[in-house]
């Protein structure tokens, strides 16, 4: 698997890129089958297995439970990896909570380093809580950011969006964004054919459906989907947040003969 530059950042990523909700939350989810968040052993393999297939980029967030900590113990080395995380949601007794206040952003991302035993991330996104227009006009989150990226403990900046025109206002104004593109959802291809005019990085969250897309007989949903997220040419990575290893290693074979 090749990698490529996530837009004009510097940051040669993965096409491909390991989502680790499941490593750290298992409540309020829309997988459409129940799983058991696995072992240190089977994060370990999984994450072994992810660098053999060519990928470097993981997908966490302080809203996906325990899952920033775990990988703080498990990677074993740190400088192999681009972590990609967020702030403004966090998960606390089955329910999400919003902050984006500055003070909230910068305790988020001091609590994000400590517990991924870290110095820097390379790539943080705000955590949209729908409301894309308000964040960006009305709260500090993402000048927060900004400042901390220029104090050097972020390489790169972005918004995870839920309507299109935070999504064209984010490749505008930032590093990357990630915007949803699937086989049931294109509202966001605006905001990715802006980003291919901008070379601006274009991460996709949702690409499976969370899960959905294997619902379909013999699982062929899963290799149209991929077929149809690689079919634009703005996408730098897709993110799939899948724990079985015989899944992750077709996912990876078919984004490499994609984007190889």
């Amino acid at each position: 698997m090749k990698l490529r530059e996530l837009g004009q950042t510097g940051i040669p990523i993965s096409p491909l890129g390991l989502g680790t909700v499941k490593f750290g939350r298992d409540q309020q989810v829309k997988y459409p089958w129940k799983f058991k968040i696995p072992d240190d052993q089977a994060v370990r393999e999984l994450l072994s297995l992810s660098r053999e297939l060519g990928i470097n980029l993981l997908d966490t967030a302080p809203a996906y439970g325990n899952s920033e900590e775990r990988l703080g113990q498990l990677l074993s080395n740190r400088q192999q990896w681009v972590i990609v995380s967020k702030v403004g949601e966090t998960f606390e007794n089955g329910q999400s909570h919003f902050d984006f206040s500055a003070a909230a952003t910068r305790t988020t991302i001091e609590n994000s380093l400590r517990k991924l035993k870290t110095d820097y991330l390379d790539v943080v996104l705000v955590h949209s809580d729908g409301n894309d227009q308000r964040l960006i006009e009305q709260e500090d989150a993402l000048e927060t950011l900004m400042k901390l990226k220029q104090e050097g403990l972020i390489r790169a900046v972005g918004l995870s969006t839920k309507t299109t025109d935070g999504g064209l206002w984010t490749v505008e104004h930032t590093d990357l964004v990630m915007a949803t593109r699937n086989t049931s959802d294109h509202t966001d291809d605006p905001v990715l054919d802006r980003a291919l005019q901008l070379n601006k990085g274009v991460v996709i969250k949702k690409g499976l459906q969370s899960g959905h897309a294997d619902s379909q007989a013999g699982g062929a949903g899963i290799d149209e989907a991929i077929r149809y997220v690689f079919s634009h040419p703005a996408v730098s990575c897709l993110i799939a947040g899948t724990i079985n290893p015989e899944h992750l290693k077709e996912n990876a074979q078919l984004v490499a003969q994609l984007t190889d």
